[in-house]
């Protein structure tokens, strides 16, 4: 997500400006009129290693150029506990109810500024995928693929839960 330019409360252009803050001076984007900071905090998105029938759904983005698989993912909402954000979002997604969410673990993604807040879920019902994906997989363990980022480390953390070694799959690097 691109930083503000201007501050919201009085459209003063930004400025890098150093200030001492409890764990020392921190340089952060600061309105030199009124002092608005912009604290740029990671933003918690929540995912979903989804047990569907005895095997793991894995679903593709259909705003991805990639043709790769992940975890159901998305924002926790204002209001909501992280276990009812990833019901919802499994519930939006797939049209699966959830019936079992088991906390998996907490991971960063820099890259994107966000905190990954990993859940293992068993859901059933009949799929039906949002206009935000294109297609899903069905995954026995032993054929699962990890992914070198956020997600991919909780899926490699579960998979170890049930006594499989998790396998990373080659990452395409970014042209430089």
């Amino acid at each position: 997500m691109p930083h503000p330019k201007f501050c919201p409360d009085c459209a003063t252009p930004l400025a890098s400006i150093e200030l001492a803050e409890d764990g020392g001076p921190k340089s952060r984007l600061r309105c030199p009129a009124c002092n608005w900071t912009h604290w740029n905090n990671p933003t918690p998105v929540l995912a979903a290693i989804i047990e569907y029938r005895g095997q793991v759904l894995l679903a593709r983005n259909a705003a991805w150029a990639h043709k790769a698989y992940a975890l159901i993912t998305g924002f926790m909402e204002a209001g909501e506990t992280p276990q009812e954000g990833i019901a919802r979002e499994i519930k939006e997604e797939t049209n699966l109810d959830a019936s079992e969410l088991n906390l998996v673990g907490v991971y960063d993604f820099q890259r994107m500024n966000q905190v990954i807040i990993v859940y293992h879920a068993v859901a059933d019902g009949e799929v039906s995928l949002s206009p935000e994906l294109v297609d899903y997989r069905l995954y026995d363990l032993p054929d699962l693929r990890c992914w070198p980022a956020g997600t991919g480390y909780g899926l490699a953390d579960w998979l170890r839960t049930r006594g499989h070694e998790p396998q990373f799959m080659e990452w395409p690097r970014p042209a430089s």
